[in-house]
Protein backbone atom coordinates (compact mmCIF):
# COMPACT_ATOMS: atom_id res chain seq x y z
CA UNK A 1 0.00 0.00 0.00
CA UNK A 2 1.17 3.52 -0.80
CA UNK A 3 0.77 5.28 2.55
CA UNK A 4 0.11 8.57 0.74
CA UNK A 5 -2.91 7.36 -1.23
CA UNK A 6 -5.52 6.08 1.21
CA UNK A 7 -8.29 8.58 0.55
CA UNK A 8 -10.00 8.39 -2.81
CA UNK A 9 -12.65 10.44 -4.56
CA UNK A 10 -15.82 8.49 -5.27
CA UNK A 11 -19.44 8.71 -6.37
CA UNK A 12 -20.08 4.95 -6.12
CA UNK A 13 -18.29 2.48 -3.85
CA UNK A 14 -18.98 -1.28 -3.74
CA UNK A 15 -22.56 -0.92 -5.03
CA UNK A 16 -23.27 1.98 -2.67
CA UNK A 17 -24.14 5.28 -4.34
CA UNK A 18 -22.67 8.18 -2.39
CA UNK A 19 -25.13 10.99 -1.56
CA UNK A 20 -22.73 13.35 -3.35
CA UNK A 21 -19.27 13.32 -4.89
CA UNK A 22 -16.69 13.22 -2.12
CA UNK A 23 -13.56 11.65 -0.62
CA UNK A 24 -13.82 8.25 1.06
CA UNK A 25 -12.01 8.23 4.41
CA UNK A 26 -11.71 6.22 7.62
CA UNK A 27 -12.54 2.52 7.81
CA UNK A 28 -13.84 2.24 4.25
CA UNK A 29 -10.75 3.87 2.77
CA UNK A 30 -8.33 1.67 4.74
CA UNK A 31 -10.27 -1.53 3.99
CA UNK A 32 -10.05 -0.69 0.29
CA UNK A 33 -6.42 0.40 0.35
CA UNK A 34 -5.21 -2.65 2.27
CA UNK A 35 -7.79 -5.05 0.82
CA UNK A 36 -8.64 -6.21 4.32
CA UNK A 37 -10.93 -9.27 4.41
CA UNK A 38 -13.73 -7.64 6.44
CA UNK A 39 -17.30 -6.59 5.62
CA UNK A 40 -17.75 -2.89 4.98
CA UNK A 41 -19.18 -0.92 7.92
CA UNK A 42 -22.92 -0.26 7.82
CA UNK A 43 -22.07 3.42 7.33
CA UNK A 44 -19.12 4.72 5.33
CA UNK A 45 -17.42 8.09 5.91
CA UNK A 46 -17.21 10.71 3.16
CA UNK A 47 -15.63 14.18 3.08
CA UNK A 48 -17.96 16.53 1.22
CA UNK A 49 -16.81 19.35 -1.03
CA UNK A 50 -19.87 21.38 -0.01
CA UNK A 51 -18.92 22.01 3.62
CA UNK A 52 -21.94 20.34 5.19
CA UNK A 53 -22.19 17.53 7.73
CA UNK A 54 -25.08 15.03 7.67
CA UNK A 55 -25.97 11.34 7.69
CA UNK A 56 -27.94 9.02 5.44
CA UNK A 57 -28.78 5.34 5.88
CA UNK A 58 -25.41 4.24 4.46
CA UNK A 59 -23.16 7.29 4.81
CA UNK A 60 -21.72 9.80 7.26
CA UNK A 61 -20.81 12.96 5.41
CA UNK A 62 -18.23 15.33 6.91
CA UNK A 63 -16.88 18.75 5.99
CA UNK A 64 -13.38 19.41 4.58
CA UNK A 65 -12.15 20.45 8.02
CA UNK A 66 -12.63 16.83 9.14
CA UNK A 67 -10.24 15.53 6.46
CA UNK A 68 -7.76 13.18 8.19
CA UNK A 69 -4.02 13.26 7.64
CA UNK A 70 -3.22 11.23 4.54
CA UNK A 71 -1.50 8.46 6.49
CA UNK A 72 -2.72 5.13 7.80
CA UNK A 73 -2.50 6.44 11.35
CA UNK A 74 -4.43 9.57 10.39
CA UNK A 75 -7.29 7.51 8.99
CA UNK A 76 -7.34 5.26 12.08
CA UNK A 77 -7.58 8.31 14.35
CA UNK A 78 -10.47 9.62 12.21
CA UNK A 79 -12.23 6.24 12.36
CA UNK A 80 -11.93 5.92 16.13
CA UNK A 81 -13.05 9.50 16.64
CA UNK A 82 -16.06 9.58 14.31
CA UNK A 83 -16.95 6.02 13.25
CA UNK A 84 -16.71 4.14 16.53
CA UNK A 85 -14.74 0.99 17.32
CA UNK A 86 -14.61 -1.87 14.81
CA UNK A 87 -12.88 -4.80 16.52
CA UNK A 88 -12.91 -7.05 13.46
CA UNK A 89 -11.26 -4.33 11.38
CA UNK A 90 -8.47 -3.82 13.90
CA UNK A 91 -7.85 -7.55 14.28
CA UNK A 92 -7.43 -7.97 10.52
CA UNK A 93 -5.40 -4.76 10.28
CA UNK A 94 -2.93 -5.90 12.94
CA UNK A 95 -2.50 -9.20 11.11
CA UNK A 96 -1.60 -7.29 7.93
CA UNK A 97 0.89 -4.65 9.13
CA UNK A 98 4.23 -4.81 10.89
CA UNK A 99 4.28 -4.78 14.68
CA UNK A 100 6.99 -2.13 14.51
CA UNK A 101 4.51 0.22 12.81
CA UNK A 102 2.25 0.16 15.90
CA UNK A 103 5.24 0.62 18.20
CA UNK A 104 6.37 3.68 16.23
CA UNK A 105 2.90 5.26 16.44
CA UNK A 106 2.78 4.80 20.20
CA UNK A 107 6.35 6.00 20.78
CA UNK A 108 5.74 9.11 18.70
CA UNK A 109 2.57 10.00 20.68
CA UNK A 110 2.92 8.13 24.00
CA UNK A 111 0.17 10.14 25.71
CA UNK A 112 -2.15 10.47 22.72
CA UNK A 113 -5.53 8.90 23.45
CA UNK A 114 -5.85 7.32 20.00
CA UNK A 115 -2.30 5.91 19.95
CA UNK A 116 -3.01 4.40 23.37
CA UNK A 117 -6.30 2.93 22.17
CA UNK A 118 -4.55 1.33 19.19
CA UNK A 119 -1.80 0.05 21.50
CA UNK A 120 -4.34 -1.47 23.89
CA UNK A 121 -6.34 -3.02 21.04
CA UNK A 122 -3.24 -4.65 19.56
CA UNK A 123 -2.32 -6.33 22.82
CA UNK A 124 -5.91 -7.24 23.72
CA UNK A 125 -6.88 -8.64 20.32
CA UNK A 126 -3.63 -10.46 19.56
CA UNK A 127 -2.84 -11.35 23.19
CA UNK A 128 0.71 -10.27 22.46
CA UNK A 129 2.67 -7.48 24.14
CA UNK A 130 4.49 -4.76 22.22
CA UNK A 131 7.99 -3.68 23.17
CA UNK A 132 6.79 -0.52 24.88
CA UNK A 133 7.23 0.41 28.54
CA UNK A 134 4.17 0.88 30.75
CA UNK A 135 2.84 4.42 30.97
CA UNK A 136 3.52 6.19 34.23
CA UNK A 137 1.47 9.32 33.59
CA UNK A 138 -1.57 10.58 31.69
CA UNK A 139 -5.30 10.57 32.34
CA UNK A 140 -7.30 7.39 31.83
CA UNK A 141 -9.48 7.41 28.70
CA UNK A 142 -12.46 5.24 27.80
CA UNK A 143 -11.67 2.70 25.09
CA UNK A 144 -15.15 2.79 23.51
CA UNK A 145 -16.78 6.17 22.97
CA UNK A 146 -20.05 5.88 24.87
CA UNK A 147 -21.56 8.63 22.72
CA UNK A 148 -21.26 6.39 19.65
CA UNK A 149 -21.67 2.82 20.99
CA UNK A 150 -23.15 0.96 23.96
CA UNK A 151 -20.52 0.13 26.56
CA UNK A 152 -20.12 -1.91 29.70
CA UNK A 153 -20.94 0.00 32.86
CA UNK A 154 -18.14 -1.83 34.69
CA UNK A 155 -14.94 -0.75 32.98
CA UNK A 156 -11.61 -2.36 33.87
CA UNK A 157 -8.58 -0.10 34.18
CA UNK A 158 -5.44 -1.02 32.25
CA UNK A 159 -2.62 0.84 34.02
CA UNK A 160 -0.14 -0.13 31.29
CA UNK A 161 -2.05 1.90 28.67
CA UNK A 162 -3.97 4.27 31.00
CA UNK A 163 -7.10 2.95 29.27
CA UNK A 164 -10.50 2.12 30.77
CA UNK A 165 -11.63 -1.05 29.03
CA UNK A 166 -15.40 -0.60 28.77
CA UNK A 167 -15.94 -3.25 26.11
CA UNK A 168 -19.23 -5.12 26.67
CA UNK A 169 -17.66 -8.51 26.11
CA UNK A 170 -14.58 -10.67 26.22
CA UNK A 171 -11.73 -11.14 23.78
CA UNK A 172 -13.39 -14.31 22.44
CA UNK A 173 -16.83 -12.78 21.92
CA UNK A 174 -17.57 -9.07 21.76
CA UNK A 175 -20.17 -7.82 19.26
CA UNK A 176 -20.72 -4.06 19.45
CA UNK A 177 -23.88 -1.99 19.00
CA UNK A 178 -24.03 1.57 17.68
CA UNK A 179 -26.27 4.11 19.36
CA UNK A 180 -29.03 5.31 17.05
CA UNK A 181 -31.92 7.64 17.83
CA UNK A 182 -34.32 4.71 17.40
CA UNK A 183 -32.39 2.44 19.78
CA UNK A 184 -31.98 5.25 22.30
CA UNK A 185 -35.74 5.81 22.32
CA UNK A 186 -36.27 2.10 22.95
CA UNK A 187 -33.59 1.93 25.67
CA UNK A 188 -35.03 4.85 27.62
CA UNK A 189 -38.69 3.85 27.25
CA UNK A 190 -40.43 2.12 30.18
CA UNK A 191 -41.75 -0.59 27.92
CA UNK A 192 -42.99 -3.11 30.48
CA UNK A 193 -44.38 -0.81 33.15
CA UNK A 194 -48.08 -0.97 32.30
CA UNK A 195 -48.46 -4.14 30.25
CA UNK A 196 -50.16 -6.09 33.08
CA UNK A 197 -51.49 -3.27 35.24
CA UNK A 198 -54.98 -4.02 36.52
CA UNK A 199 -55.07 -7.55 35.09
CA UNK A 200 -56.66 -10.11 37.42
CA UNK A 201 -54.22 -12.76 38.69
CA UNK A 202 -56.26 -15.60 37.17
CA UNK A 203 -56.20 -13.92 33.75
CA UNK A 204 -52.48 -13.33 34.14
CA UNK A 205 -51.77 -17.00 34.86
CA UNK A 206 -53.89 -18.20 31.94
CA UNK A 207 -52.34 -15.61 29.63
CA UNK A 208 -48.88 -16.77 30.61
CA UNK A 209 -49.72 -20.42 29.93
CA UNK A 210 -51.17 -19.60 26.51
CA UNK A 211 -48.23 -17.38 25.54
CA UNK A 212 -45.75 -20.13 26.40
CA UNK A 213 -47.49 -22.56 24.06
CA UNK A 214 -47.92 -19.88 21.39
CA UNK A 215 -44.22 -19.04 21.48
CA UNK A 216 -43.20 -22.71 21.42
CA UNK A 217 -45.34 -23.46 18.36
CA UNK A 218 -44.16 -20.31 16.60
CA UNK A 219 -40.51 -21.25 17.15
CA UNK A 220 -41.07 -24.63 15.48
CA UNK A 221 -43.06 -23.01 12.64
CA UNK A 222 -40.17 -20.63 11.90
CA UNK A 223 -38.03 -23.75 11.33
CA UNK A 224 -40.68 -25.19 8.98
CA UNK A 225 -41.82 -27.84 11.49
CA UNK A 226 -45.26 -28.69 12.81
CA UNK A 227 -44.67 -30.19 16.26
CA UNK A 228 -46.99 -32.57 18.04
CA UNK A 229 -48.94 -30.98 20.90
CA UNK A 230 -46.82 -32.84 23.46
CA UNK A 231 -43.59 -31.69 21.84
CA UNK A 232 -44.80 -28.07 21.75
CA UNK A 233 -45.85 -28.26 25.40
CA UNK A 234 -42.50 -29.79 26.36
CA UNK A 235 -40.54 -27.00 24.67
CA UNK A 236 -42.95 -24.41 26.08
CA UNK A 237 -42.20 -25.75 29.55
CA UNK A 238 -38.47 -25.31 28.88
CA UNK A 239 -39.07 -21.72 27.74
CA UNK A 240 -41.03 -21.13 30.94
CA UNK A 241 -37.90 -21.99 32.93
CA UNK A 242 -35.75 -19.48 31.04
CA UNK A 243 -33.55 -17.46 33.34
CA UNK A 244 -33.77 -19.98 36.17
CA UNK A 245 -30.73 -22.05 35.19
CA UNK A 246 -27.19 -20.73 34.64
CA UNK A 247 -26.19 -20.79 31.00
CA UNK A 248 -23.42 -23.31 30.33
CA UNK A 249 -22.36 -25.82 27.71
CA UNK A 250 -24.22 -28.56 29.57
CA UNK A 251 -27.34 -26.39 29.67
CA UNK A 252 -27.13 -25.82 25.90
CA UNK A 253 -26.82 -29.59 25.41
CA UNK A 254 -29.83 -30.16 27.67
CA UNK A 255 -31.88 -27.72 25.60
CA UNK A 256 -30.87 -29.41 22.38
CA UNK A 257 -32.04 -32.76 23.73
CA UNK A 258 -35.45 -31.24 24.52
CA UNK A 259 -35.72 -29.68 21.05
CA UNK A 260 -34.65 -32.79 19.11
CA UNK A 261 -37.32 -35.35 19.93
CA UNK A 262 -35.95 -38.08 17.66
CA UNK A 263 -32.16 -38.25 17.42
CA UNK A 264 -31.94 -41.32 15.18
CA UNK A 265 -30.75 -39.22 12.23
CA UNK A 266 -29.23 -36.24 14.07
CA UNK A 267 -25.86 -36.11 15.81
CA UNK A 268 -26.50 -34.49 19.18
CA UNK A 269 -23.86 -32.33 20.82
CA UNK A 270 -21.48 -29.73 19.45
CA UNK A 271 -20.60 -30.17 15.80
CA UNK A 272 -17.58 -32.21 14.73
CA UNK A 273 -18.03 -31.30 11.09
CA UNK A 274 -18.61 -28.26 8.91
CA UNK A 275 -22.01 -26.67 8.69
CA UNK A 276 -24.07 -24.32 6.57
CA UNK A 277 -27.63 -23.13 6.08
CA UNK A 278 -28.91 -23.29 2.52
CA UNK A 279 -29.81 -25.71 -0.23
CA UNK A 280 -28.18 -28.43 -2.29
CA UNK A 281 -28.05 -28.37 -6.07
CA UNK A 282 -30.78 -30.70 -7.35
CA UNK A 283 -28.57 -32.29 -9.98
CA UNK A 284 -25.18 -32.53 -8.32
CA UNK A 285 -26.04 -32.32 -4.63
CA UNK A 286 -23.42 -29.60 -4.20
CA UNK A 287 -24.01 -27.19 -1.30
CA UNK A 288 -25.45 -23.72 -2.00
CA UNK A 289 -24.85 -21.94 1.30
CA UNK A 290 -26.80 -18.91 2.46
CA UNK A 291 -24.99 -18.93 5.79
CA UNK A 292 -21.67 -20.57 6.63
CA UNK A 293 -21.41 -21.76 10.22
CA UNK A 294 -18.27 -21.31 12.30
CA UNK A 295 -15.57 -23.94 11.76
CA UNK A 296 -16.23 -26.85 14.08
CA UNK A 297 -12.63 -26.56 15.34
CA UNK A 298 -13.48 -23.04 16.62
CA UNK A 299 -16.74 -23.91 18.38
CA UNK A 300 -15.19 -24.62 21.76
CA UNK A 301 -13.48 -21.21 21.89
CA UNK A 302 -16.48 -19.35 20.50
CA UNK A 303 -19.06 -20.93 22.80
CA UNK A 304 -16.83 -20.37 25.83
CA UNK A 305 -16.45 -16.74 24.75
CA UNK A 306 -20.19 -16.35 24.25
CA UNK A 307 -20.96 -17.86 27.67
CA UNK A 308 -18.36 -15.71 29.42
CA UNK A 309 -19.73 -12.59 27.76
CA UNK A 310 -23.26 -13.65 28.67
CA UNK A 311 -22.19 -13.97 32.29
CA UNK A 312 -20.57 -10.52 32.13
CA UNK A 313 -23.69 -8.92 30.63
CA UNK A 314 -26.00 -10.62 33.13
CA UNK A 315 -24.09 -8.96 35.98
CA UNK A 316 -23.54 -5.63 34.22
CA UNK A 317 -26.15 -2.89 33.95
CA UNK A 318 -26.29 -3.50 30.19
CA UNK A 319 -29.77 -3.19 28.71
CA UNK A 320 -31.52 -6.61 28.67
CA UNK A 321 -32.75 -6.39 25.07
CA UNK A 322 -29.32 -5.34 23.79
CA UNK A 323 -27.70 -8.16 25.78
CA UNK A 324 -30.24 -10.66 24.42
CA UNK A 325 -29.59 -9.55 20.83
CA UNK A 326 -25.81 -9.92 21.18
CA UNK A 327 -25.94 -13.37 22.78
CA UNK A 328 -28.85 -14.93 20.90
CA UNK A 329 -27.84 -13.77 17.42
CA UNK A 330 -24.20 -14.57 18.19
CA UNK A 331 -25.26 -18.12 19.01
CA UNK A 332 -27.20 -18.67 15.80
CA UNK A 333 -24.40 -17.17 13.71
CA UNK A 334 -21.91 -19.61 15.28
CA UNK A 335 -24.44 -22.44 14.72
CA UNK A 336 -22.71 -24.84 17.13
CA UNK A 337 -25.12 -27.77 16.65
CA UNK A 338 -26.11 -29.82 13.63
CA UNK A 339 -29.79 -29.16 14.48
CA UNK A 340 -31.75 -27.18 17.04
CA UNK A 341 -29.78 -23.93 16.70
CA UNK A 342 -32.72 -21.72 15.70
CA UNK A 343 -35.00 -22.69 18.57
CA UNK A 344 -32.21 -22.44 21.15
CA UNK A 345 -31.24 -19.06 19.65
CA UNK A 346 -34.78 -17.82 20.33
CA UNK A 347 -34.75 -19.43 23.79
CA UNK A 348 -31.73 -17.25 24.57
CA UNK A 349 -33.87 -14.14 24.02
CA UNK A 350 -36.09 -15.39 26.85
CA UNK A 351 -33.13 -16.34 29.04
CA UNK A 352 -31.54 -12.88 28.98
CA UNK A 353 -34.84 -10.99 29.28
CA UNK A 354 -35.86 -13.10 32.27
CA UNK A 355 -32.41 -13.23 33.88
CA UNK A 356 -32.05 -9.46 33.73
CA UNK A 357 -35.65 -9.03 34.99
CA UNK A 358 -36.91 -7.21 31.91
CA UNK A 359 -40.00 -9.43 31.80
CA UNK A 360 -42.34 -9.60 34.82
CA UNK A 361 -41.67 -12.64 37.00
CA UNK A 362 -43.42 -15.73 35.69
CA UNK A 363 -44.20 -14.14 32.31
CA UNK A 364 -42.46 -15.02 29.06
CA UNK A 365 -42.83 -12.60 26.16
CA UNK A 366 -43.78 -14.59 23.02
CA UNK A 367 -40.93 -13.13 20.96
CA UNK A 368 -41.03 -16.03 18.48
CA UNK A 369 -44.68 -15.26 17.75
CA UNK A 370 -43.71 -11.66 16.95
CA UNK A 371 -40.82 -12.91 14.78
CA UNK A 372 -43.17 -15.24 12.90
CA UNK A 373 -45.36 -12.28 11.96
CA UNK A 374 -42.25 -10.48 10.65
CA UNK A 375 -40.53 -13.47 9.14
CA UNK A 376 -39.19 -11.66 6.08
CA UNK A 377 -37.60 -8.95 8.24
CA UNK A 378 -36.12 -11.70 10.42
CA UNK A 379 -34.52 -13.33 7.39
CA UNK A 380 -33.07 -9.98 6.29
CA UNK A 381 -31.55 -9.45 9.73
CA UNK A 382 -29.89 -12.88 9.57
CA UNK A 383 -28.71 -12.25 6.01
CA UNK A 384 -27.24 -8.90 7.04
CA UNK A 385 -24.59 -10.91 8.89
CA UNK A 386 -24.34 -13.94 6.61
CA UNK A 387 -24.32 -12.52 3.08
CA UNK A 388 -21.15 -10.35 3.32
CA UNK A 389 -19.21 -13.31 4.73
CA UNK A 390 -19.95 -15.54 1.75
CA UNK A 391 -17.31 -13.61 -0.21
CA UNK A 392 -14.79 -13.72 2.65
CA UNK A 393 -14.93 -17.36 3.77
CA UNK A 394 -13.06 -19.89 1.65
CA UNK A 395 -14.52 -23.39 1.60
CA UNK A 396 -14.61 -26.62 -0.34
CA UNK A 397 -17.24 -29.29 -0.81
CA UNK A 398 -16.75 -32.47 1.20
CA UNK A 399 -17.50 -35.97 -0.05
CA UNK A 400 -20.86 -35.96 1.75
CA UNK A 401 -21.85 -32.60 0.19
CA UNK A 402 -21.15 -30.65 3.34
CA UNK A 403 -18.60 -27.83 3.42
CA UNK A 404 -15.15 -27.47 4.95
CA UNK A 405 -13.96 -23.94 5.77
CA UNK A 406 -10.38 -23.42 4.64
CA UNK A 407 -9.41 -19.99 5.97
CA UNK A 408 -9.22 -18.46 9.45
CA UNK A 409 -12.79 -17.30 10.07
CA UNK A 410 -13.20 -17.30 13.86
CA UNK A 411 -13.09 -13.50 14.23
CA UNK A 412 -16.13 -13.00 12.00
CA UNK A 413 -18.25 -14.67 14.69
CA UNK A 414 -16.55 -12.86 17.60
CA UNK A 415 -16.65 -9.24 16.49
CA UNK A 416 -19.73 -8.35 14.47
CA UNK A 417 -21.93 -5.25 14.44
CA UNK A 418 -25.15 -6.21 16.25
CA UNK A 419 -26.97 -2.89 15.73
CA UNK A 420 -29.51 -4.11 13.17
CA UNK A 421 -30.20 -7.28 15.21
CA UNK A 422 -30.79 -5.18 18.35
CA UNK A 423 -33.15 -2.90 16.48
CA UNK A 424 -35.15 -5.88 15.21
CA UNK A 425 -35.41 -7.51 18.63
CA UNK A 426 -36.60 -4.27 20.21
CA UNK A 427 -39.30 -3.99 17.53
CA UNK A 428 -40.42 -7.56 18.28
CA UNK A 429 -40.53 -6.85 22.02
CA UNK A 430 -42.51 -3.68 21.40
CA UNK A 431 -44.97 -5.57 19.18
CA UNK A 432 -45.32 -8.24 21.85
CA UNK A 433 -46.02 -5.69 24.56
CA UNK A 434 -48.35 -3.47 22.55
CA UNK A 435 -50.26 -6.07 20.53
CA UNK A 436 -49.79 -9.78 21.24
CA UNK A 437 -50.12 -9.67 25.05
CA UNK A 438 -52.98 -7.10 25.20
CA UNK A 439 -54.92 -9.06 22.59
CA UNK A 440 -54.60 -12.29 24.57
CA UNK A 441 -55.54 -10.60 27.84
CA UNK A 442 -58.55 -8.98 26.13
CA UNK A 443 -59.58 -12.32 24.62
CA UNK A 444 -59.56 -14.09 27.99
CA UNK A 445 -61.47 -11.23 29.61
CA UNK A 446 -64.08 -11.39 26.83
CA UNK A 447 -64.20 -15.18 27.08
CA UNK A 448 -64.85 -14.95 30.80
CA UNK A 449 -67.59 -12.37 30.25
CA UNK A 450 -69.28 -14.64 27.68
CA UNK A 451 -68.87 -17.70 29.88
CA UNK A 452 -70.36 -15.87 32.86
CA UNK A 453 -73.35 -14.83 30.78
CA UNK A 454 -73.87 -18.38 29.44
CA UNK A 455 -73.56 -19.79 32.97
CA UNK A 456 -76.16 -17.36 34.24
CA UNK A 457 -78.54 -17.78 31.32
CA UNK A 458 -78.20 -21.48 30.46
CA UNK A 459 -76.07 -23.11 33.21
CA UNK A 460 -73.81 -24.63 30.55
CA UNK A 461 -70.87 -26.79 31.69
CA UNK A 462 -67.36 -25.49 30.88
CA UNK A 463 -66.81 -28.05 28.14
CA UNK A 464 -69.98 -27.00 26.32
CA UNK A 465 -69.14 -23.31 26.71
CA UNK A 466 -65.71 -23.89 25.16
CA UNK A 467 -67.24 -25.79 22.23
CA UNK A 468 -69.90 -23.15 21.64
CA UNK A 469 -67.41 -20.28 21.67
CA UNK A 470 -65.12 -22.15 19.30
CA UNK A 471 -68.01 -22.70 16.86
CA UNK A 472 -68.92 -19.00 17.03
CA UNK A 473 -65.32 -17.97 16.39
CA UNK A 474 -65.02 -20.31 13.43
CA UNK A 475 -68.29 -19.26 11.80
CA UNK A 476 -68.23 -15.46 11.90
CA UNK A 477 -70.19 -15.13 15.19
CA UNK A 478 -72.89 -17.51 14.01
CA UNK A 479 -73.89 -20.99 15.20
CA UNK A 480 -73.88 -23.12 12.06
CA UNK A 481 -76.93 -25.10 10.99
CA UNK A 482 -74.97 -28.31 11.53
CA UNK A 483 -74.20 -27.34 15.14
CA UNK A 484 -77.80 -26.27 15.72
CA UNK A 485 -78.99 -29.65 14.44
CA UNK A 486 -76.50 -31.63 16.54
CA UNK A 487 -74.53 -30.32 19.56
CA UNK A 488 -76.90 -27.39 20.24
CA UNK A 489 -80.22 -28.77 19.06
CA UNK A 490 -81.70 -27.91 22.48
CA UNK A 491 -81.49 -24.18 21.74
CA UNK A 492 -84.51 -22.34 20.36
CA UNK A 493 -84.17 -19.89 17.48
CA UNK A 494 -84.63 -17.00 19.91
CA UNK A 495 -81.94 -18.37 22.24
CA UNK A 496 -79.56 -18.89 19.32
CA UNK A 497 -80.05 -15.32 18.18
CA UNK A 498 -79.55 -14.07 21.74
CA UNK A 499 -76.27 -16.02 22.08
CA UNK A 500 -74.96 -14.73 18.75
CA UNK A 501 -75.83 -11.15 19.69
CA UNK A 502 -74.12 -11.41 23.07
CA UNK A 503 -71.04 -13.02 21.51
CA UNK A 504 -70.68 -10.02 19.21
CA UNK A 505 -71.00 -7.68 22.17
CA UNK A 506 -68.28 -9.56 24.06
CA UNK A 507 -65.79 -10.26 21.27
CA UNK A 508 -66.21 -8.04 18.27
CA UNK A 509 -65.34 -4.90 20.24
CA UNK A 510 -61.85 -6.41 20.56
Amino acid sequence: MNNNHISREITVFHDRIAPEKGVLVGYGAVIEALQLPVPLPSKLALISEKRRKYQTEDWQVFTPRHQPQETLYGHLVFALKYEGLNLLFFKKLFQNIEKATIENWVKSEPLGQYSRKIWFLYEWLLQEQLEIADLKEGNYVQLVDEVLQYTSNSSINSPRHRIRNNLPGTVNFCPLIFKTSKLENFVHANMTNSVFNGVHKDILLRTSAFLLLKDSKASFTIEGEIPTQNRAIRWGKAIGQAGNRPLSKDELLRLQQIVIENSRFVSLGFRKEGGFVGEHDRSTGEPIPEHISARWQDIDILVDGLLNTCNLLEKDNFHPVLAAAKIAFGFVFIHPFVDGNGRIHRYLFHHLLAKKKFTPQGIIFPVSAAILERINDYRKVLENFSQPLLDLIEWRKTDDNNIEVLNDSIDYYRYFDATLQSDFLFECVEYTINKIIPEEVAYLQNYDAMKSWLDDRFQMPDKTVALLIRFLEQNNSKISMRARDKEFSALTDEETEEIEKNFKLCFEKQ
